[in-house]
């Protein structure tokens, strides 16, 4: 099913999308539209627990942090005042990251079985933005950034695995199409360009949204 008015963000740690998230919540204010930023894991009890976990504070089998992903995004989605709600009352909901990184992530260290089990009920966003980027530049981005963390997911054998499932997913997601319901409009996005080129090209699949009255 598609959730109308939800837009996701998705790539491989340190492709941009959080940039082109922030550029985008600056335009959207002119078209007289209520709009809602977000990410995953999110701010939740679950989501803060993860981001521990993330950070290798607490090390989990990888199984059961499929689970936690799902139950973050759970609450994310059909929680109280969550994803489903807003974007029904007419809001436009952007999140930095959704179920496609269950599926890419969580297939990389345990297969794609369980992912894809866990993740099959989630409604799809009205637009994918995919941002596809050379694993070792955008580990170097992350590497680079101030006061940044490691996280257990950031390193460069890793990410590649990640890289290659993301292809497999939404390879698999354009081919299979089969109604409207499924008709998820996806963009691919070439990462390695300039961030002023990659705003106008998110800026022309968005603004063509039903609800933006340009």
């Amino acid at each position: 099913m598609i959730l109308k008015n939800f837009i996701v963000f998705e790539g491989i740690d340190g492709s941009g999308t959080s940039t082109q998230i922030e550029i985008l919540s600056k335009k959207l204010p002119s078209t007289g539209v209520k709009f809602h930023t977000t990410f995953e894991p999110t701010e939740s009890q679950i989501g803060k627990f993860l981001r521990t976990i993330l950070k290798g504070d607490i090390k989990f089998d990888n199984r059961t942090l499929a689970y936690l992903f799902a139950a973050d995004r759970c609450e994310h989605v059909f929680g109280e005042n969550g994803i489903k709600k807003m974007c029904s009352s007419g809001t436009i909901v952007i999140s930095d990251r959704y179920l496609f990184s269950s599926l890419a992530y969580q297939s990389a260290s345990c297969g794609i079985e369980l992912p894809k089990t866990l993740n099959s009920f989630f409604p799809l966003p009205e637009i994918l933005f995919y941002f596809q980027i050379n694993p070792e530049i955008s580990l170097n981005r992350v590497l680079s950034r101030d006061g940044k963390n490691t996280e257990i997911f950031e390193n460069l054998e890793y990410q590649k695995k990640t890289s290659s499932w993301y292809e497999k997913i939404i390879k698999y997601y354009e081919t299979n199409k089969k109604n409207s319901e499924n008709n998820m409009h996806i963009v691919k996005i070439d990462a390695s360009k300039s961030i002023e080129e990659i705003s106008q090209i998110i800026w022309t699949e968005v603004s063509k949204l039903p609800i933006i009255k340009l």
